[in-house]
């Protein structure tokens, strides 16, 4: 299976946030904060700018910024999930461990799905029903469709897990469940890469209780989806989107590689 044109499209739109992101974060940036407390940069706005003019107008979009700045998006039964800077603690503190999501959800599933980690040269696309595909790909190089190769998720090994934790953003109720799995390695890691890790095999579980929102996790998800993985609730009830009455916000869930 090779990707499709609408899924390489995205990856090339996440690309080109990528090199705005990185000009802004090899500069003497300045960071705020957001009414919700959450920091926000330049580059988040910036890569938002992008991305919104290069989705166009065909399907809404919900994007983080514009939702911070009180702009609703009405939405249907097809549109984007955007979060143009996930992991915006791990930019301002350089760590590199910062993606660019982009998310197509259909009928409250994620079915496509790009993420990107611009500092890491790391891009990993995936769609159901086609795969998940991974590429080395840094922002000055030029974006090449034939490079991405197919990712797959992995069965638990019997050794036990390589459970991922979020940098962060670790809570109680987290370490609770981590405590009562059979754990060979813990290791904590920033932004939606988490998912990333367990579709291309090198993790197995990411147990996430704390707050999230839809456009943190819908790439993401996507991309672990169609490696072979899964992302439920923690009654592995099916993981949806758009929550409008909730202001997108999601609930518990555990991402785990093949069952």
């Amino acid at each position: 299976m090779t990707p499709s044109a609408q899924l390489l499209n995205l990856a090339q739109i996440a690309h080109d946030a990528g090199k705005a992101i990185m000009e802004i974060y090899n500069s003497d940036f300045k960071s705020e904060l957001k009414s919700d407390q959450s920091p926000v940069t330049a580059a988040d706005e910036v890569a938002e700018a992008i991305i919104l003019k290069r989705l166009g107008n065909a399907l809404p979009v919900v994007a983080e910024e514009q939702m911070a700045a009180g702009k609703q998006t009405k939405i249907g039964d097809a549109f984007y999930l955007v979060d143009p800077l996930d992991g915006t603690k791990e930019f301002i503190s350089r760590n590199g461990e910062f993606t660019v999501n982009i998310g197509l959800i259909e009928k409250c599933h994620p079915i496509m799905g790009v993420v990107y980690a611009p500092a890491l040269g790391e891009l990993y696309i995936g769609q159901i029903g086609v795969g998940a595909f991974q590429t080395n790909l840094l922002v000055d190089q030029p974006f090449n469709a034939a490079s991405f190769t197919e990712i797959s998720a992995r069965a638990l090994p019997t050794t036990g897990a390589t459970v991922l934790a979020s940098r962060s953003h670790l809570d109680k109720d987290t370490e609770n469940f981590i405590a009562q799995t059979k754990v060979e390695k813990l290791i904590n890691a920033g932004s939606s890469l988490k998912f990333c890790r367990i579709a291309s095999g090198m993790a197995d579980l990411y147990p996430r209780f704390g707050r999230t929102m839809e456009w943190d996790t819908a790439a993401g998800h996507a991309v672990l989806c169609a490696a072979g993985g899964s992302v439920t609730q923690p009654t592995d009830d099916a993981f949806l989107y758009g929550k409008v009455d909730h202001s997108f916000a999601n609930g518990a869930f555990i991402a785990r590689g093949k069952s």
